[in-house]
């Protein structure tokens, strides 16, 4: 077995080891901090490797293990040409290296294990996953089959019966193989080159592990099956990790919009993240990381479905069936044997064809092709025998001597045989209950194509327009893209068995329109276009990633990395403190919610020690201290009558006071807030119509908060009113504006950014040019503070040689240069502050005493 000491194992199993490093114990990307194991690592070193490369991950190669009958019965391999996986390298183009990890359909024996890792790396670039199998079990069978699998498609755990109630333990087996699948990355991966592609939900976990060890990994995701509705999905105890999981990715892919909503509503309703859409794509702030969202069902490789077309053996076999079913029209199910498919259904409208239209019995045959299912359980055994009673009962009540009205194919077949009757059908029938994507009526629609040989074997013009006829379901996720379609409730028999008949009854000319607008979409969306269009996205999405600074924070699947810009940095004590003992004119500005205030706290008004630490200050002559928030006068008045010598700004700036005996003042006067009378009426709508919200009246300001409203409707209400209050307001004197929970309607020009202004002017023009600021604050409302005050450095209102900290509360993108990460943390440097002058005031107060003594 080959080393885990080298990162780059394709080199190795070639026998070249020049050029090969070793990966380090210890992080040396510079610029990272990182909260991790001892075991994990990563490589700042240039790679050896030019040439790009992609790391494909699923749960299955796209290989295929067969046993030689003869000799020592040894192991050989092919390629898995029905493998999506497999199938997707054409769009990455030829200089694009493709390494495939995951596991084998065989059992490999441990003895083997090595010899067998050997050959696939060297023949195949594959890198197997042995997994032990009685965890595969738990695994696979247990939680992804019997847990994940149910829930992704709607079907909640309401009884042990149903789905299967979540079990730990099949959790703790799924995390363990998915640790098993991040060793096999790290064994090939070049982390600042490679491109990292996980597939499907089997894998869900497996974002974190490669963002833990790699800060900087170039990762994509892409799930293949829907994503449930947020009422669904937070039945899962364990979602807020899959969902933190997933968001340690770069780009994560959906088959569909609706599966990509249902995501980006979780990641509302359970983690607090909103999203935006921005020039086209829709990314979503994770700690300083925009992780895109993409959106593009899979197509089918078409160039094999053609050359299976092409074979002898498909031209034999659409002889035969034509032969088998000659003056019959067919009606084609492809689907496997599981409880989402919707088999049954599916007969029982075929069983409503025929009660309601006898003129089609000896006419039309449904052929239904089922494939063996990929779990196991009970309500796979209940699904066939519900099939084949069906089946029988159709054929007692419709059958006659040379007529089945339904032919279930229940055996494996070879992929040109199912090609054979896509050719001979008239009409494929995709009725499943719900389904991730189901590449079927694709499929069908290039078989439809035909070619000159099949043309002629049924005696069709090859110059005649081709035709076809599709019946899919709602709830898969092609159906959007196929618009030529009759699109069904499956649930619906009766729905279902008129559309069976009107498929049957359309006329020549729309069965070759409809087959015209499907044939083009198919041929132009193929695999390779899908696999090409997710990389161009991945390349986007991870082209800031060499100047961002890392730092990975939180523990086992909680795990996530906050990238930050290179020269936003943690402000420490000792640095302020330092700069504040050498400089004499200080300004200070502290925003209040979210910085003096406790996040935690259910009170709003200050506490003690906020308020010591306030007076503390602001006994330094030297410093002008200001306290800036949104709230009122009044309140702020009220709370803060005790801070003599602090300044105060209200209502975001408009009121000011320099100190408690000074009057207020506003910024800019306004004559008339007439505007107010219509606004307020168009709130109160709202505010009707979204349970949970609330209007704040200010003296200058209204402002609709919707903190306690649902936050997808609370959210889109917030887009309507402020839409709705740009259009009513656009020709008064005032800025609407969103924030966090908010729609503010404020004064034009109104922002924290004039109390910064103000501040330094006034200073400048009383002689006390400052060579000291500190500006604090924790939303969106302080980034004008902070353009203000680093803006000022190349003015005259500030000293040449000033100190100035712009500082942010909490790690995320920012125009501040510093930041801290709560509340605590700045009442201790607002502490450190003031014990620096009372160590000052006291030795000063020391060394007078002395001279009096010397004096005496």
């Amino acid at each position: 077995m080959v080393s885990r000491s080298y990162s780059n194992l394709l080199d190795l199993a070639s026998g070249d080891v020049r050029g090969l490093k070793k990966l380090p114990r210890v992080m040396t990307v510079a610029g990272v901090l990182s909260e991790l194991d001892d075991d994990n690592s990563s490589s700042g070193a240039p790679s050896s490797v030019s040439q790009e490369r992609m790391i494909i991950v699923g749960n299955q190669l796209p290989v295929r293990a067969h046993r030689r009958s003869e000799g020592n019965g040894e192991w050989y391999f092919s390629w898995d040409e029905d493998s999506l996986l497999l199938q997707l390298k054409d769009g990455l183009g030829e200089d694009m290296e493709v390494i495939y990890i995951g596991c084998l359909r065989e059992e490999i024996d441990p003895s083997e294990q090595d010899e067998v890792s050997q050959t696939l790396l060297e023949t195949f670039k594959c890198v197997p996953a042995f997994i032990p199998p009685e965890l595969f079990s738990k695994f696979y069978h247990g939680f992804c089959k019997q847990q994940l699998w149910p829930l992704f498609h709607y079907m909640l755990p309401l009884s042990p019966d149903l789905g299967g109630r979540f079990d730990r333990s099949l959790w703790q087996a799924y995390v363990s193989v998915n640790k098993i699948f991040a060793d096999k990355v790290r064994e090939v991966i070049n982390p600042d080159e490679d491109f990292v592609w996980v597939h499907d939900y089997h894998l869900m976990v497996l974002p974190t592990f490669l963002r833990k060890r790699f800060n900087r990994v170039r990762l994509g995701f892409f799930l293949h099956s829907p994503f449930p509705s947020s009422e669904i999905y937070r039945t899962l105890p364990v979602r807020d990790e899959l969902l933190r999981a997933l968001l340690n990715s770069d780009l994560i892919g959906f088959h569909t919009f609706d599966y990509a909503r249902h995501f980006l509503s979780c990641c509302s309703r359970m983690l607090g993240l909103s999203y935006q859409s921005k020039r086209g794509y829709i990314g979503l702030e994770y700690y300083g990381r925009t992780v895109s969202i993409k959106i593009l069902p899979v197509g089918i490789h078409i160039e094999q479905t053609r050359t299976m077309l092409n074979l002898l053996e498909t031209e034999s076999k659409v002889a035969e069936l034509r032969d088998q079913f000659k003056g019959q029209t067919v009606l084609l199910g492809v689907d496997d044997m599981d409880i989402f498919k919707g088999i049954s259904l599916k007969l029982l409208a075929m069983e409503q064809l025929l009660i309601q239209h006898p003129d089609k019995r000896g006419k039309v045959v449904l052929v239904q092709i089922a494939n063996p299912a990929r779990g196991r359980g009970r309500d796979v055994q209940e699904v066939q025998s519900e099939t084949y009673v069906t089946v029988n009962r159709i054929k007692e009540k419709f059958g006659r001597p040379g007529y089945d009205p339904v032919v279930l194919i229940d055996r494996p077949l070879q992929f040109y045989e199912r090609i054979a009757y896509y050719v001979i059908a008239e009409c494929c029938l995709v009725t499943a209950v719900r389904d991730g994507m189901n590449l079927i009526p694709y499929e069908y629609i290039i078989c439809r194509q035909g070619n000159e040989k099949l043309d002629e074997t049924l005696g069709l013009n090859p110059e005649a327009p081709k035709k076809s006829m599709l019946v899919v379901s709602e709830f898969i996720g092609c159906s959007p893209s196929l618009s030529g379609a009759i699109r069904v409730n499956p649930w619906n028999i009766d729905a279902v068995a008129e559309a069976m008949d009107s498929a049957l009854n359309v006329s020549e000319a729309e069965k070759q329109m409809r087959h015209e607008k499907h044939y083009r979409y198919v041929s132009t969306h193929d695999v390779g276009y899908w696999a090409h269009s997710f990389l161009q996205d991945l390349e986007r999405a991870c082209r800031d990633h060499v100047r961002r600074r890392c730092w990975g924070i939180g523990f086992g699947l909680g795990f996530r990395v906050i990238a930050l810009d290179p020269n936003f940095r943690k402000l420490s004590v000792e640095h302020i403190v330092s700069a504040y003992r050498r400089t004499k004119n200080r300004a200070i500005l502290l925003d209040y919610d979210g910085s003096m205030m406790l996040q935690s706290s259910v009170g709003t008004t200050p506490h003690a020690e906020a308020i010591g630490i306030l007076n503390n200050l602001c006994r330094d002559p030297n410093n002008v201290v200001f306290l800036v928030s949104g709230k009122d006068r009044t309140t702020l008045t009220e709370w803060f009558s005790s801070c003599e010598r602090l300044g105060i700004a209200a209502e975001h700036g408009y009121f000011i006071r320099p100190n408690h005996d000074a009057d207020w003042e506003t910024c800019f006067p306004v004559s008339d807030f007439y505007w107010k009378q219509i606004a307020e009426p168009v709130m109160k709508v709202y505010t009707e119509t979204t349970d949970g919200s609330t209007i704040e009246t200010k003296e200058s300001a209204l402002v609709w908060n919707y903190q306690y409203a649902d936050p997808d409707f609370g959210s889109c209400q917030a887009k309507e009113l402020l839409d709705h209050l740009e259009s009513v307001l656009a020709n008064e004197p005032v800025s609407v504006k969103s924030g966090d929970h908010i729609v503010e309607v404020k004064p034009q020009g109104v922002n924290k950014g004039l109390v910064a202004e103000r501040l330094l002017v006034t200073m400048q023009q009383k002689g006390m040019l400052p060579d000291f600021v500190l500006c604090i604050g924790d939303d969106r409302s302080d980034e004008d503070m902070f353009e203000v005050i680093l803006s000022a450095m190349a003015g005259p209102s500030l000293s040449p040689v000033a100190e100035v900290f712009a500082c942010s509360v909490g790690r995320k993108p920012s125009k501040a240069k510093y930041y801290v990460e709560d509340t605590p943390e700045i009442l201790r440097i607002l502490q450190g502050l003031a014990n620096a002058y009372e160590q000052a005031a006291r030795n000063a107060s020391q060394a007078s005493g002395s001279v009096i003594m010397d004096r005496e």
